[in-house]
């Protein structure tokens, strides 16, 4: 993997790229949407020119997709290329990217979800700091807001990472607990579980040695939750890392009145059975992934997990002024 790169931080004003990697988006009031989002940011959006196609589950032919990607990060007044949704897709791009031009004009790359594919090559491919965080349609509590300005705004480090204070202490909205003990630091890196699995044995998949490995996931029943975790313990990617932080994993249960077994385990005994087996420390429950209050996190910037305090410090910038 290359050299770490760093994106300059964005400021009001700055132009920014819309993009659509994975599932399309062709509703007149989501790209409305879309538009406002940007400008309450106080950033001007520019469509990608194939925003809008649809074929089939995507937005548009690979062709498609990976012009309106290379055409934002080789246009100087584009200054970040947001990804307006996630869904299915990137993964067809990866073989397709001019990797050098993203590393010879780097910019804030976000999203989440399936957009965790193009974090992952670009991150192989280039060393660029890339960021795990809101799509454009995603809900933007105030909490997001807060931890995406500081991300994409900011030339300072994120700090202490924690879930937003809960408004009702007997029955917490984001349950935040101890799987395994202990300290560890290394460089951030993670996503989606699912894209992570299936990008395993490719050029593209993750590095997690010494790194701190963050997890998401979203509608995954139990088992398939055992079988992803499973395969990344097989392939060592879960041994070599220094620490995990399992985030939210949303409506991660068996499917209503039609479990997948006469007798299963829930997510955390999932959790519990595999990663509190590992050497290593481990917390879940962060706010990271399929949640309306979610965390920005830049791919590749040292952080110190701490799972017996539950909290994620990113101790290193992650862009440039």
């Amino acid at each position: 993997m290359a050299a770490s790169i760093k994106p300059k931080a964005l400021r009001e004003g700055d132009t920014v790229g819309l993009i659509t990697p994975s599932t399309f988006v062709s509703d007149p009031e989501q790209i409305l949407l879309a538009e406002r989002t940007l400008r309450y940011f106080q950033l001007k959006p520019r469509f990608g020119r194939n925003v809008t196609k649809k074929e089939g589950y995507v937005g548009g032919s690979v062709e498609d997709r990976v012009a309106d990607l290379h055409d934002m990060f080789r246009d100087p007044e584009v200054k970040a290329v947001f990804c307006i949704r996630g869904g299915f897709g990137a993964a067809h791009l990866l073989e397709s990217i001019d990797y050098g031009l993203i590393a010879s004009n780097p910019k804030i790359l976000l999203g989440y979800s399936d957009i965790t594919a193009l974090h992952l090559a670009i991150h192989r491919k280039t060393g660029l700091v890339t960021f795990h965080g809101p799509v454009v349609l995603s809900r933007f509590t105030t909490y997001t807001q807060e931890h995406f300005r500081k991300a994409v705004f900011e030339t300072r480090p994120l700090g202490t990472l924690q879930n937003p204070p809960d408004s009702d202490p007997l029955r917490p909205a984001h349950i935040v607990r101890t799987v395994r003990p202990g300290k560890a630091r290394g460089p951030l890196v993670g996503g989606n579980l699912t894209l992570i699995s299936t990008t395993l044995g490719t050029p593209y998949e993750i590095d997690t040695k010494g790194k701190i490995l963050f997890i998401e996931d979203v509608d995954e029943q139990p088992y398939s939750v055992d079988r992803m975790l499973t395969h990344l313990k097989l392939a060592g990617k879960l041994d070599q890392a220094a620490g995990i932080v399992f985030g939210e994993c949303s409506d991660c249960r068996p499917r209503d009145f039609k479990p997948s077994f006469s007798s299963t385990f829930s997510t955390g005994e999932v959790v519990d059975r595999i990663l509190g087996k590992l050497p290593i420390p481990v917390f879940s429950g962060l706010t990271i992934g399929h949640t309306g209050d979610q965390l920005t996190l830049p791919l590749g910037v040292m952080a110190t997990l701490d799972a017996g305090e539950k909290k994620l410090i990113v101790e290193e910038s992650a862009t440039s002024a």
